[in-house]
C-alpha cells in the first residue's frame, strides 16, 4: 500500500510533465504570434487589401451581372466564405519561409534541442498560423458585414467558423513546412508557394459551385482540403447545405498528416 502511493505520484508527475511538454510549446508559439501581430499591425492591413479587392471588385461586380449562377444566394454572399478561406491559405502557405529564417538565425536548432517533442513544435507553428488567420478572418467578416453579406449572428456558428479557419491554416502551414524541409531554400519555398496558391484556390468551390466545374476539376476539388474548408465555412456562416462532419473530419486528418510529415522533416532543416 505504501509503495503504491509514491508510484502513483510519480506516474502522475510524469503525466503532467508530458502534458506540459506537449501543450507548453503550442501555447508559447501562439503567444509569440500574437506579440508579432501586436507589434506590426500594418501587416494585417496590407494582407487585408487583396481579400478586400476580391469582395469589393470581383464580388460586387459579379453580383450585379449575375455571371455565375448561385441560386437564391447573392454571389457576394456566396463568395465571402471563399475569400475567408483564401486569406487563411495565403497567410499559411508561406510559413515555411519563417522556418528557414529561424534556421538561419539559429532559433530552430535551439528549439530542437529542447525536451519538447517535434510534433508539439510543429503543432505550435500550425496553431500560430491559425491565430494569424483568425485575426485576418475577423477583419474580412467585418468587411463582409459592411457590404451587406447575410452572415449568421449565432455566436456558436461564428466560433465554429474560426475553428475551421484554424484547421485550414494549420494544414497549409504544415504543407509549407514540408516544402521547406524538402527544398531547404527561402526562394524555392516562395516560388512553390506562389505556384500552389492560385491552383488550390481555383480548383475549389471558393468562386463557383462544384456543379459548374468540368468533371476533371470536380475530381481535383474532391481531394483539395481548401474545398472542404470553404464548404464548412459557407454552411456555418450562411446556413447553406454543407457536409460539416465530413468537412471537419477531412481537415483534422489532413492536419494530423501534415503535422506528422512536417515533424519528420524538421531536423533536416538543421543539417
Amino acid at each position: 500500500m505504501t509503495s503504491e502511493a509514491p508510484a502513483a505520484r510519480r506516474a502522475g508527475s510524469a503525466e503532467r510533465i508530458r502534458w506540459r511538454l506537449g501543450v507548453g510549446p503550442v501555447w508559447a508559439l501562439c503567444l509569440v504570434e500574437l506579440q508579432k501581430v501586436r507589434h506590426d499591425r500594418t501587416e494585417l492591413l496590407t494582407r487585408a487589401i487583396q481579400p478586400a479587392l476580391w469582395l469589393l471588385v470581383f464580388g460586387v461586380t459579379f453580383t450585379r451581372i449575375h455571371a455565375i449562377p448561385t441560386g437564391d444566394l447573392p454571389y457576394l454572399d456566396y463568395l465571402a466564405p471563399g475569400i475567408l478561406a483564401q486569406s487563411a491559405l495565403f497567410i499559411a502557405i508561406f510559413y515555411g519561409i519563417q522556418i528557414i529564417w529561424e534556421r538561419d538565425a539559429g532559433v530552430l536548432a535551439k528549439l530542437l534541442v529542447t525536451p519538447a517533442p517535434r510534433v508539439a513544435l510543429v503543432t505550435g507553428k500550425a496553431f500560430a498560423a491559425g491565430v494569424r488567420a483568425v485575426i485576418q478572418g475577423v477583419v474580412i467578416l467585418a468587411l463582409s458585414a459592411v457590404l451587406g453579406v447575410s452572415l449568421t449572428a449565432n455566436p456558436l456558428r461564428i466560433g465554429a467558423t474560426l475553428v475551421v479557419l484554424v484547421l485550414g491554416a494549420g494544414f497549409f502551414s504544415c504543407l509549407s513546412i514540408v516544402i521547406a524541409g524538402l527544398v531547404l531554400s527561402r526562394e524555392r519555398v516562395m516560388g512553390i508557394g506562389q505556384a500552389l496558391t492560385m491552383p488550390l484556390f481555383f480548383a475549389s468551390n471558393a468562386l463557383y459551385p462544384v456543379a459548374l466545374m468540368p468533371a476533371w476539376l470536380q475530381a481535383v476539388n474532391r481531394v483539395n482540403p481548401l474545398g472542404y474548408e470553404v464548404d464548412a465555412l459557407r454552411g456555418l456562416l450562411l446556413g447553406t447545405p454543407a457536409h460539416l462532419a465530413l468537412d471537419v473530419m477531412v481537415l483534422l486528418v489532413a492536419l494530423a498528416v501534415g503535422v506528422t510529415v512536417a515533424a519528420a522533416l524538421l531536423p533536416r532543416l538543421t543539417r
